[in-house]
Protein backbone atom coordinates (compact mmCIF):
# COMPACT_ATOMS: atom_id res chain seq x y z
CA UNK A 1 0.00 0.00 0.00
CA UNK A 2 1.15 3.53 -0.67
CA UNK A 3 2.12 5.78 2.16
CA UNK A 4 0.50 9.23 2.31
CA UNK A 5 2.86 12.15 2.07
CA UNK A 6 2.26 15.33 4.00
CA UNK A 7 4.18 18.56 4.23
CA UNK A 8 6.94 18.83 1.61
CA UNK A 9 6.31 15.27 0.40
CA UNK A 10 7.87 13.68 3.46
CA UNK A 11 6.09 10.61 4.83
CA UNK A 12 4.56 11.14 8.24
CA UNK A 13 5.62 14.79 8.24
CA UNK A 14 2.64 17.04 8.28
CA UNK A 15 -0.94 17.14 7.24
CA UNK A 16 -2.01 15.33 4.09
CA UNK A 17 -4.09 17.44 1.74
CA UNK A 18 -3.51 20.72 3.57
CA UNK A 19 -1.56 23.55 1.95
CA UNK A 20 0.62 26.19 3.57
CA UNK A 21 -2.28 28.54 4.37
CA UNK A 22 -4.28 25.63 5.80
CA UNK A 23 -1.26 24.71 7.91
CA UNK A 24 -1.20 28.22 9.39
CA UNK A 25 -4.96 28.23 10.08
CA UNK A 26 -4.89 24.78 11.66
CA UNK A 27 -1.75 25.72 13.59
CA UNK A 28 -3.39 28.82 15.04
CA UNK A 29 -6.66 27.06 15.90
CA UNK A 30 -4.89 24.04 17.41
CA UNK A 31 -2.53 26.23 19.45
CA UNK A 32 -5.40 28.41 20.64
CA UNK A 33 -7.60 25.47 21.69
CA UNK A 34 -4.66 23.67 23.33
CA UNK A 35 -3.68 26.84 25.20
CA UNK A 36 -7.21 27.33 26.51
CA UNK A 37 -7.48 23.63 27.41
CA UNK A 38 -4.20 23.73 29.33
CA UNK A 39 -5.07 27.14 30.88
CA UNK A 40 -2.23 28.97 29.13
CA UNK A 41 -2.19 32.39 27.50
CA UNK A 42 -0.06 32.68 24.36
CA UNK A 43 0.15 35.20 21.60
CA UNK A 44 -0.81 34.73 17.96
CA UNK A 45 2.64 33.55 16.76
CA UNK A 46 3.17 31.16 19.67
CA UNK A 47 -0.28 29.64 19.04
CA UNK A 48 0.68 28.99 15.42
CA UNK A 49 4.04 27.47 16.37
CA UNK A 50 2.55 25.26 19.10
CA UNK A 51 -0.24 24.17 16.74
CA UNK A 52 2.14 23.33 13.88
CA UNK A 53 4.43 21.41 16.25
CA UNK A 54 1.32 19.68 17.60
CA UNK A 55 0.34 18.70 14.06
CA UNK A 56 3.71 17.03 13.55
CA UNK A 57 3.64 15.29 16.93
CA UNK A 58 -0.02 14.25 16.62
CA UNK A 59 0.45 13.14 13.01
CA UNK A 60 3.48 11.06 13.91
CA UNK A 61 1.72 9.39 16.84
CA UNK A 62 -1.38 8.75 14.72
CA UNK A 63 0.80 7.24 11.99
CA UNK A 64 2.59 4.96 14.44
CA UNK A 65 -0.77 3.91 15.93
CA UNK A 66 -2.16 3.24 12.44
CA UNK A 67 -4.87 5.90 12.78
CA UNK A 68 -5.89 7.57 9.53
CA UNK A 69 -7.08 11.17 9.45
CA UNK A 70 -8.19 13.24 6.50
CA UNK A 71 -9.34 16.73 5.66
CA UNK A 72 -9.44 19.90 7.65
CA UNK A 73 -11.33 18.51 10.65
CA UNK A 74 -9.23 15.35 10.96
CA UNK A 75 -6.00 17.34 10.77
CA UNK A 76 -7.33 19.88 13.26
CA UNK A 77 -8.22 17.21 15.83
CA UNK A 78 -4.81 15.54 15.47
CA UNK A 79 -3.04 18.92 15.74
CA UNK A 80 -5.02 19.88 18.86
CA UNK A 81 -4.21 16.59 20.57
CA UNK A 82 -0.53 16.92 19.64
CA UNK A 83 -0.42 20.54 20.85
CA UNK A 84 -2.04 19.59 24.16
CA UNK A 85 0.58 16.86 24.58
CA UNK A 86 3.39 19.33 23.87
CA UNK A 87 2.04 21.88 26.36
CA UNK A 88 1.56 19.15 28.96
CA UNK A 89 5.16 17.91 28.52
CA UNK A 90 6.57 21.45 28.69
CA UNK A 91 4.43 22.17 31.75
CA UNK A 92 5.78 19.11 33.51
CA UNK A 93 9.41 19.87 32.63
CA UNK A 94 9.36 23.62 33.39
CA UNK A 95 10.76 24.67 36.75
CA UNK A 96 8.09 25.60 39.28
CA UNK A 97 7.69 29.29 39.98
CA UNK A 98 7.64 30.35 43.60
CA UNK A 99 6.13 33.53 44.96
Amino acid sequence: MGESHGLMGMPGMGMPGIGFFGLLVIGFLAGYVAGKTMNREHGFLINILVGIAGAFVGGTIAGIAGISFYGFLGNLVVAILGAILILWIFGRSAPRRTR
